[in-house]
């Protein structure tokens, strides 16, 4: 979590896209048709499925502060982690036979 200290750098660098980039994140995680606390939820298992640690803490935080249980969580990431092997399945039909790959 320190390297995240950086981001104020990566900012310096490049600090219209990074206005840009902070004002989509925050609209996109605001409260709206899909509650705060589903889309940290989301966040999570998304960050689970991608591996990112700065992700997975930032916005397991977020559903804890937006009321998410230990529960919600624990589903949460059974949920990514069946997707991720449903991935692996579904894309085994790219290598088992049947002659030709299509």
């Amino acid at each position: 979590m320190a390297k995240l200290k950086k981001l104020g750098a990566l900012g310096d660098g490049a600090s219209d896209a990074m206005k840009a980039f902070w004002a989509f994140d925050k609209a996109a995680m605001a409260d709206g048709a899909v509650p705060k606390k589903y889309k940290e939820l989301i966040a999570v298992a998304v960050a689970l499925t991608t591996q990112c640690p700065y992700c997975l803490e930032l916005h397991r935080a977020a559903a804890e502060t937006a009321g998410a249980t230990q529960e919600e969580l624990a589903e949460t990431a059974l949920i990514a982690a069946a997707l991720r092997a449903g991935a692996a399945i579904t894309h085994a039909t790219h290598v088992v036979g049947g002659g030709k790959s299509s």
